[in-house]
């Protein structure tokens, strides 16, 4: 006789069936939640330093050989790209067909490093203020400045010009890339 034989058949657990629903379903949900959750997770990029050998990915200028801001955007997966300038961060991730997920967006922040050689000092390019319209010039001529902190950006714009912007403020058409430092239009 079996342990289940006196157990009416309509309660009986059917089939091998053995585990009671009000137990494993929480364990089920939680368990979905943390895959959900494990599969939309990025893993945490840091900022790269550039060396003597670093060129741009879009013109292979070398980044040490060029005054102002450099900028890099890392992505989950495959290289990284690293520009010589602001602008040509700002025109790559403001591209409509810009499809790879970026995990790690920087830039320098200016009031920190040498505009001349810049070195180090990178900060998360989505939380910095930057200047657009100023008379500072970087790699590929008129550049966007990138800062830390509004106040700094403010004090630059004091000496150079400029409006201090957030980087959700920054447009395509300010970052324009027709004509580069030569005013050459083939880039």
């Amino acid at each position: 006789m079996s342990a289940f034989s006196s157990i009416p058949a309509a309660e009986r657990p059917h089939g091998r069936l053995l585990f009671r629903v009000d137990r494993v379903l929480p364990v089920v949900f939680a368990s979905v939640l943390l895959l959900t959750a494990c599969s939309q997770s990025t893993p945490a990029a840091k900022p790269l330093e550039i060396t003597k050998d670093t060129a741009c990915s879009l013109d292979g200028m070398v980044l040490m050989d060029f005054p102002g801001p450099k900028a890099q955007i890392q992505y989950e997966q495959g290289p990284p790209d690293f520009f010589c300038d602001t602008k040509e961060m700002f025109a790559t991730f403001l591209r409509p067909e810009q499809k790879k997920r970026i995990v790690g967006i920087y830039t320098q922040d200016m009031a920190k490093t040498d505009w001349a050689h810049p070195q180090g000092s990178w900060i998360d390019a989505k939380t910095a203020f930057y200047v657009v319209g100023s008379r500072r010039e970087g790699s590929m001529g008129p550049t966007v400045g990138s800062f830390a902190s509004e106040a700094d950006a403010q004090t630059f714009t004091k000496t150079y010009g400029g409006k201090v912007l957030h980087f959700e403020q920054v447009t395509l058409d300010m970052v324009d890339l027709s004509g580069g430092v030569m005013r050459d239009r083939h880039m």
